[in-house]
């Protein structure tokens, strides 16, 4: 189990709350478009990783690996990380934040499982109430940038129109019963515009157009050598 502080925002309202995570779920290849999920396996097994055994498949990782912290330190150059919309399942009620499934591409080609527990997990400090964005829950729009040069380039961007809607990746999991409350579920990604790779810097936002407002987060990634 971890502990992290999130301000949420409900009915105009935002408050500080610290939650209690025990269970972290990485959704991948939730594509709603067969066509574009298959673009996404494609992207990843000329990488080297094979195709998953089903669409979707669910991944969990230690709570432990969840962070808000705007550093982390990985182990060799084969790091990158993926902006996601992310789930999360409290007493009262279905929260929605941003996040990052920071993933080992190298150790990705081996045993995707120990790929995704090997990084940590970068989330936003904030959450909208998922009622809040139901409604208009395909307006809302992925981003990513990676530092390239000295300069934030363009990494990712989308509709989440473009992954299946919450309450069908949720099912898939949990089934009717819902997640449990206490869950983190990152919900799949976006292809890389120019393939995937790392960088020093990785930025990322959640945009409601209807509500006019932004998730955004951004952290550094600090390579640690590898001593053999």
């Amino acid at each position: 189990m971890t502990t992290l502080t999130f301000t949420a925002h409900r009915k105009g309202i935002s408050r500080s709350r610290s939650l209690a995570v025990h269970m972290a779920v990485m959704a991948g290849w939730t594509g709603r478009d067969p066509v574009a999920r298959d673009k996404h396996i494609a992207e990843l097994e000329a990488i080297g990783v094979a195709r998953p055994a089903t669409t979707p498949i669910y991944y969990r990782v230690s709570a432990s690996r969840l962070t808000t912290a705007q550093r982390i330190e990985v182990s060799g150059e084969t790091t990158s990380g993926e902006v996601e919309f992310v789930l999360v399942s409290e007493a009262d009620g279905l929260w929605v934040g941003l996040g990052s499934d920071h993933t080992d591409r190298k150790l990705e080609t081996y045993s995707v499982t120990l790929s995704k527990q090997i990084c940590d997990k970068p989330v936003a400090p904030e959450l909208w109430a998922f009622e809040e964005v139901h409604g208009h829950w395909d307006d809302l729009i992925l981003r990513s940038w990676i530092d390239e040069g000295g300069e934030p380039r363009l990494y990712q961007e989308g509709a989440v129109s473009n992954m299946l809607s919450p309450e069908r990746i949720i099912a898939g999991f949990a089934g009717s019963g819902g997640l449990t409350a206490g869950t983190v579920m990152f919900g799949g990604t976006l292809a890389a515009k120019g393939g995937i790779r790392r960088a020093g810097r990785f930025s990322c936002e959640l945009h409601d157009p209807v509500l006019g407002r932004r998730i955004t987060h951004a952290y550094d990634i600090v390579t640690l050598p590898l001593a053999g």
